[in-house]
């Protein structure tokens, strides 16, 4: 399977809009919008995402689109993020693709959050040579409560 990053394109909003939308991949991420499922405010975000500074790209397994990675967030802060369809779990999808955003963003350090139940994230931050720093507690919208959250960090 070949995985590659490439820019986001406008027909890629509705795929990713569609996987935000799966409830067990909501349930695993955690911290997701309070209403994934209203459009106008997914579409303002991406509105707001596409035309700010951050690195946001669009992945892809064997040419088809299987979610988005990002670097964010103000200098000495950011943070990455990433989103991979749930088919596609579990066969180093996430992992390549983080990889090679790491190559792409030199800037260290980088921060990574995750549910701190969420092994597979944590698995691939860490191959990615994330380590854990912190653990707090946030509010997880897609499970309605207050849950733990680990904080990661890659140094130079």
């Amino acid at each position: 399977m070949r995985v590659m990053l490439r820019e986001v394109h406008d027909s890629d909003l509705p795929v990713f809009f569609r996987q935000m939308n799966d409830p067990e991949a909501l349930r695993m991420a955690a911290f997701t919008p309070a209403d994934p499922a209203d459009r106008d405010a997914f579409d303002a975000q991406w509105a707001r995402i596409m035309s700010s500074a951050f690195v946001v790209r669009t992945i892809l397994a064997d040419g088809d689109v299987v979610g988005n990675a990002a670097v964010y967030g103000e200098p000495g802060e950011r943070e990455v993020t990433y989103w991979v369809d749930r088919a596609w779990w579990g066969r180093g999808v996430a992992t390549a693709a983080l990889r090679g955003l790491l190559a792409e963003v030199a800037e260290r350090p980088l921060y990574a959050r995750a549910a701190a139940d969420n092994a597979g994230s944590l698995r691939v931050l860490e191959k990615c040579g994330f380590r854990r720093s912190v653990l707090a507690r946030g509010f997880a919208q897609a499970r309605g409560e207050e849950i733990d959250e680990l904080v990661l960090v890659l140094q130079g």
